[in-house]
């Protein structure tokens, strides 16, 4: 029983950190987006636009086109 609570806690405690991470990285990009959004007018689309023409760019140079 007791051994049950504490490996019970101990994936909680887990669980909680990776869960704090993950919101605390939302938040980060949340507020990156807005300030490039508000600073310069760049577009989440745009970001997403540039982001898949680099990944096309690197796979196209890695199949030697």
């Amino acid at each position: 029983m007791i051994a049950t609570l504490i490996v019970a806690w101990i994936v909680f405690i887990i669980l909680w950190k990776l869960l704090k991470a993950t919101v605390s990285s939302a938040l980060t990009i949340a507020a990156i987006l807005i300030l490039l959004n508000i600073s310069f007018g760049i577009t989440p689309q745009d970001i997403w636009h540039h982001l898949t023409q680099f990944a096309q760019t690197l796979s196209q140079i890695q199949s030697g086109k």
